[in-house]
């Protein structure tokens, strides 16, 4: 065994240039599947981990007051199969009226409940406290991102319409969504509950099936009609992982990518080492060295690079793993502190790919196990006689320079390992083109529903009510005066109106627009139909028609305060969110005060080219103290993180394709040394030497490019329809028409600049060769 360890690890010391091509590539490509995959395992566990941390509820039951009592819903907690039940809670819905905070939208469940903490839904009180006097309540609301202050004070008031006032004391959340908000049991009675809720945990919970069978149990002494309705944890489960779910089908693209780039530039660059080694082999045997020892040999030879490329690639995409984590589940009601990479993904990646490249350096291994001494060094010098003849004796009768139809020729001496370095440049370029293809779709979709590119500007009159200064001018005079300052180009109220649904249990918040709406790029966001035209006429999301059953052509009955307004769908915009946009003039059959309304009017300011936003702002604050501008974000967090993510695996995949150019030509330089020195004894120069090499290359790459676009281009058709459906919304057209031609253009070159990138360094050295020496060597 010292034989062994002795030759492999004066090979590894020999070829340190081959070492740490093998070191490198592992590096990379073991660090860009920890990424992939920590990300795609990241997509559920996070929820498992916080639902269990909170003892979160598997079902939150209403039931009818009337027809069962608390004390028979306590027995309920005895049932077979109940691991642990919270309750009973008086629960009312209250719908808002004028006075409330702007930021909630009625209407909301509120559930009576002594203490945030029990058997059952550990709530978590992130700012203030909990509800425990008349008169207070506690919101149920999202934790701010660490490091950045709570979005809402405390202290704002919440008004019932019967005229009660409700002080907001505290905000906490949980991941059971059991209410949207707290108050204490004393002050629930004063509010007459309309039903009772229990929380359960079911000793089997993984499926819906599993769910059903214990509301079952659970109801099956009760009345007739005593259970109002039952929510499974399964169906939160899903809505929040609809986030992440973003992220899953383009990281199952980069990670199949990832891993097909891996594989092949490992194989290649292992299987090359090995044949590139057949002299020495062969040496070996004819030193007395059996067959296994040799293949033990050459195993041991890349095993050592591999094993320290495989450390450092998953030390590096364990680091790299942990910000895209943050990014991905920032803003989804779960403590980021349970958010992390799962240890199998780095056992994974440290088992996985010394097997691979040990299955790699195996097969060529065991080709030489069974040539003779005599045999592996002749198979050492050189490739076979013949190969690529045909095709050379074809070039040599072109016009073409005699460097370049030789550097033609070169890839068909070698045409397995040519084969596969035209892979790996496929993929590198298919990478590039669908990452290109994701930006730009994900820009687009940050574009089309934030509208930061059409509004650089937003204009807001201050609330009184959280201690801001009053705007001075009215809403016609504030309009009037923006569009009069210099800069201005369009200026559009708007103002988000909490309105009821007609036959629906769920509110939304209609945005109502004036003025330029046509200019800030709705039309760019259709999915179907058209925008609005006029009053009577609404555009609604696809989340929201998908939520309530409705199409394009469907009509709307909009009730504010006891005042309804009929309206008709005329088109379907992209969007997660439920939102619905109408014209101003829709506003006044509810006969509306937008000064006075519960809710947050502003103004979309488009300036024209040139202006300084700064001084704008500067300017509207002069012209009125009680009006607060602020500018637009011209990018959301997670078209940044699609940024960051998709720029990082593009250049890692890029780096490990232009490597195993690199190592493509260096084997070929060092099998061809003695027809590189024949070729410069007869006159070749030094830049005809680098013309040759890098044409042999370059025509590999200039392949790959070209197959590589319309492959990345499908890929980008195929995988984010899925994403948008993960994310349960539609894409417009204009998402996905994205390429232009330059763009495509350089794309295609980008195979090129793979291939020559990895191939100018080892042709400049080609030409450094004594020629005498190497005559004489071989």
């Amino acid at each position: 065994m010292s034989a062994v360890w002795q030759a492999a690890w004066a090979a590894v010391r020999r070829r340190i240039l081959q070492t740490t091509v093998i070191g490198v590539v592992v590096l990379l490509s073991t660090a860009t599947m920890v990424i992939a995959l920590g990300l795609l395992d990241a997509a559920s566990r996070p929820f498992d981990r916080a639902f269990a941390e909170q003892r979160g509820a598997h079902a939150v039951a209403a039931f009818d007051t009337g027809k069962t009592s608390p004390a028979v819903l306590k027995e309920t907690a005895r049932k077979p199969g109940v691991e642990a039940a919270a309750g009973p809670f008086g629960q009312t819905s209250v719908s808002l009226a004028p006075g409330s905070v702007s930021f909630l939208t009625g209407p909301l469940r509120v559930v009576g409940r002594g203490e945030p903490g029990g058997p059952v839904d550990d709530v978590k009180v992130w700012s203030g406290r909990w509800a425990t006097g008349p008169g207070e309540i506690v919101v149920n609301a999202t934790p701010p991102a660490v490091g950045t202050m709570a979005p809402f004070p405390l202290g704002g008031k919440i008004v019932t319409p019967e005229g009660s006032r409700l002080t907001i004391v505290g905000y906490a959340y949980t991941l059971s969504r059991t209410a949207d908000a707290w108050v204490s049991p004393a002050q629930m009675e004063t509010m007459h509950p309309t039903a009772t809720q229990m929380l359960y945990r079911f000793t089997s919970a993984a499926t819906q099936a599993e769910v059903d069978r214990g509301m079952d149990e659970v109801a099956s002494d009760l009345p007739k009609g005593a259970l109002l309705a039952a929510q499974s944890y399964l169906t939160v489960k899903a809505a929040i992982a609809s986030g992440p779910g973003v992220y899953v089908p383009f990281l199952m693209v980069f990670g199949v990518l990832g891993v097909l780039v891996a594989v092949l530039i490992v194989a290649n660059v292992i299987s090359g080492a090995v044949v590139s080694g057949f002299k020495h082999i062969g040496v070996l045997k004819s030193l007395g060295f059996t067959a296994r020892q040799v293949v033990s040999v050459y195993l041991l030879m890349v095993s050592l690079p591999t094993l320290a490329g495989c450390l450092l690639g998953t030390v590096g995409g364990a680091l790299a793993t942990g910000p895209l984590l943050t990014s991905a589940f920032q803003g989804m009601g779960m403590d980021l502190g349970s958010v992390g990479l799962n240890p199998w993904v780095c056992a994974a990646a440290l088992v996985s790919m010394p097997v691979l490249v040990a299955l790699a350096a195996v097969v060529p291994a065991m080709r030489a196990h069974r040539l003779s001494a005599a045999e592996a060094i002749s198979a050492g010098s050189a490739p076979k006689p013949g190969r690529g003849l045909r095709i050379q004796r074809v070039l040599s009768g072109s016009r073409l320079p005699r460097s370049i139809s030789l550097g033609l020729g070169l890839p068909f001496t070698r045409p397995g390992r040519s084969a596969m370095t035209l892979v790996a440049v496929l993929l590198g370029v298919t990478t590039a083109t669908f990452a290109t293809g994701l930006v730009g779709t994900v820009t687009q979709f940050g574009k089309a529903t934030t509208h930061a590119s059409a509004a650089q500007i937003t204009v807001q009159p201050g609330q009184p009510q959280f201690g801001e200064k009053a705007a001075r001018l009215s809403d016609r005079e504030t309009e009037q005066m923006l569009r009069k300052l210099e800069g201005t180009r369009h200026v559009t109220a708007d103002v988000h109106v909490p309105v009821s649904v007609v036959g629906s249990s769920r509110g939304v918040v209609a945005d109502f627009l004036r003025g330029d709406a046509d200019t800030l790029g709705f039309q760019d966001q259709l999915v179907t139909g058209r925008w609005v035209e006029g009053a009577g006429e609404a555009a609604a999301s696809s989340a929201f028609l998908r939520s309530r059953d409705l199409k394009v052509g469907d009509e709307l009955t909009l009730e504010v305060g006891g005042k309804q307004t009929r309206t008709k769908i005329v088109g379907s915009l992209m969007g997660q969110q439920d939102t619905l946009y109408a014209d101003w003039a829709t506003l006044s059959p509810l006969g509306l005060d937008v000064t006075r309304l519960n809710s947050r009017y502003q103004y979309l300011v488009q300036v024209a080219p040139g202006t300084d936003v700064g001084d704008y702002m500067a300017s509207v604050r002069a012209a009125d103290g009680g009006l607060y501008p602020r500018g637009n974000e011209q990018a959301t967090t997670f078209t940044a993180a699609v940024l960051s993510l998709s720029s990082v695996l593009t250049l890692m995949l890029a780096s490990v394709a232009a490597l195993g150019v690199f190592n493509t030509v260096v084997l070929n330089t060092r099998e061809r040394r003695r027809d590189l020195g024949t070729l410069q004894s007869i006159g070749m120069t030094p830049r005809q030497v680098i013309a040759m090499t890098v044409t042999s290359m370059a025509a590999v790459g200039a392949v790959g490019g070209v197959l590589g676009i319309p492959v990345g281009v499908l890929a980008h058709r195929v995988i984010m329809p899925i994403a948008a459906g993960a994310a349960k919304v539609d894409l417009a057209r204009s998402t996905m028409d994205v390429w232009q031609v330059p763009v495509l253009a350089a794309l295609g070159l980008a195979g090129v600049a793979i291939a020559v990138a990895g191939a100018y360094i080892p042709a400049r050295a080609a030409t450094r060769l004594a020629i005498a020496e190497t005559l004489h060597n071989e």
